[in-house]
């Protein structure tokens, strides 16, 4: 909107504003001097305070916008939740600018709605609760990792990190752990990976697969529950099984390596198996 048809008559010795978020943002900034010079003079809380300042917001929104826009794919969040966010940070930054000092509001305006949208993603992008100053540390990291690698032409090791950050060995290792918390993947992924490396897709979500059984539990299962039961058997019943079953030796094998014959040794195994699968079947 052109100042000319937003700029209707005055109030306080200040134009009357309509649709300020409207403003173009020349017009804005000419408006944005006018006002902030009129704003030293009123009573904080008048109704003539809380004009000029709801009128230096909403001209000025269009620098929360443009701030946001860097943002847009970040993927944490709606870019209107940014929005929101940066307008406190306008917010603050025409409660704290001094006209006094001589340089521009939008100076002074966007590193302050950059650095509340920053904060932001710092203390709510994580997937879990991490310390701030694991987060911090964190983004130090990062910066280090990339420089380091700039110089060596390869990862950099713990050490070289902890001596570049001026941290122990420890603090890097915590905040490495730490960075797994950053960002959790959706259960409503697609499932892929296949077992000879590549990767598929198919129409299953991470969720429907999680809460398929493991064919190995039943395995485990019944080893734990067998072990009271082997213990219950004679040395000599425990001894075919572990020869069986221990070292995979044929019937005949066992028998040679007992002093008895085959027949005695499938008589006594069979005995032994019904005797376990019994004890088994009582657990269950």
């Amino acid at each position: 909107m052109r100042r000319e048809s937003a700029v209707q008559g005055d109030i306080v010795g200040l134009p009357r504003v309509a649709e300020a978020d409207q403003v173009a943002p020349k017009d804005a900034r000419e408006l944005s001097k006018l006002f902030f010079d009129r704003l030293q003079s009123l009573e904080e809380g008048s109704p003539d305070h809380l004009y000029a300042r709801n009128t230096l917001i909403e001209m000025n929104l269009s620098l929360v916008h443009y701030v946001a826009g860097r943002f847009r794919n970040r993927g944490n969040g709606q870019l209107e939740d940014i929005v929101q966010v940066g307008t406190v940070g306008l917010i603050k930054a025409i409660d704290r600018f001094d006209v006094n000092r001589g340089f521009e509001f939008v100076s002074f305006a966007v590193p302050s709605i950059l650095g509340e949208i920053k904060r932001h993603f710092r203390d709510t992008s994580w997937a879990v609760h991490v310390p701030r100053r694991l987060k911090e540390l964190r983004a130090e990291l990062v910066r280090s990792r990339e420089r380091l690698f700039a110089v060596l032409g390869r990862e950099p090791t713990v050490h070289e990190l902890a001596d570049d950050l001026a941290v122990t060995e420890e603090q890097v290792l915590e905040v490495i752990v730490a960075a797994n918390g950053y960002a959790a993947g959706s259960l409503d992924a697609q499932h892929g990976g296949s077992e000879d490396g590549t990767t598929h897709r198919d129409n299953r979500s991470l969720a429907d697969v999680m809460g398929e059984p493991d064919p190995a539990i039943e395995v485990f299962e019944n080893v734990h529950a067998l072990a009271p039961l082997l213990a219950r058997l004679d040395e000599r019943e425990r001894r075919i099984i572990e020869l069986r079953f221990g070292q995979e030796m044929t019937q005949a094998d066992i028998g040679a390596a007992m002093g008895i014959s085959q027949m005695h040794v499938s008589r006594l195994l069979s005995k032994t198996l019904a005797r376990l699968r019994r004890g088994l079947l009582a657990h269950e």
